[in-house]
């Protein structure tokens, strides 16, 4: 268990890298989308492991890797939207 936890640790640091690497425009900072990823990743594999039972530890990370692309995902802005000001009042 301690070695799925470790796994899907470093599985959330690698899909943040790769998100904060290609979408870095459109993310907020940085350590809030490496914690998200990390978070993510534990949280899926708790879910899965907890659905499924011990002796499953590929389809936990696999789990664990879409709770984490899906939270990394909620972080994501809009691109190209422009804010527009209000007229004064």
């Amino acid at each position: 268990m301690i070695l799925e936890a470790l796994g899907s640790t470093a599985l959330g640091v690698v899909l943040a890298w790769a998100a904060v690497t290609r979408l870095s425009h459109r993310l907020p900072v940085h350590t809030l989308v490496y914690a998200t990823g990390v978070a993510g990743a534990l949280f899926g594999d708790f879910v899965t492991h907890s659905a499924l039972g011990p002796g499953s530890a590929l389809p936990s990370l696999l789990g664990a890797a879409i709770v984490s692309a899906a939270s990394l995902s909620l972080l994501l802005r809009p691109a190209g939207l422009r804010r527009r000001r209000s007229a004064p009042a």
